[in-house]
């Protein structure tokens, strides 16, 4: 007799049923746990990547002459014009450089 043969007549003599009753396992509680584990990752991982998204994209959007900001670069420095989607930003005195919009990480106070 092989070890998988032998386990499953063991279980089948360990839990023996009531006569004439047949056990029925509910469906939905088979994917209970699979069910909770999914929304678990949305409200952990999907849905705070969102908030950051959104707030990202109305800080891009609403860049304007004057404002202070921080590129991804560490790059500080001050916004003197705003072209589509790039930035001319003062970074000193008579220093500009342009860069992509999304290359801006925030605003400074």
């Amino acid at each position: 007799m092989s070890f998988f043969t032998s386990v499953a007549w063991a279980t089948n003599q360990a839990s023996p049923a009531a006569p004439g009753a047949t056990p029925t396992a509910n469906p939905i509680a088979s994917f209970l746990p699979l069910i909770f584990i999914i929304l678990i990752f949305y409200f952990l991982l999907i849905v705070p990547q969102q908030r950051k998204q959104k707030s990202q994209r109305e800080l891009w959007e609403g860049l304007k002459k004057g404002d202070k900001v921080v590129t991804v670069g560490c790059i500080h420095g001050v916004i003197a014009q705003v072209e589509g989607d790039e930035v001319l930003l003062e970074v000193a005195k008579d220093v500009r450089i342009r860069i992509s919009k999304t290359a801006v990480a925030s605003r400074k106070s």
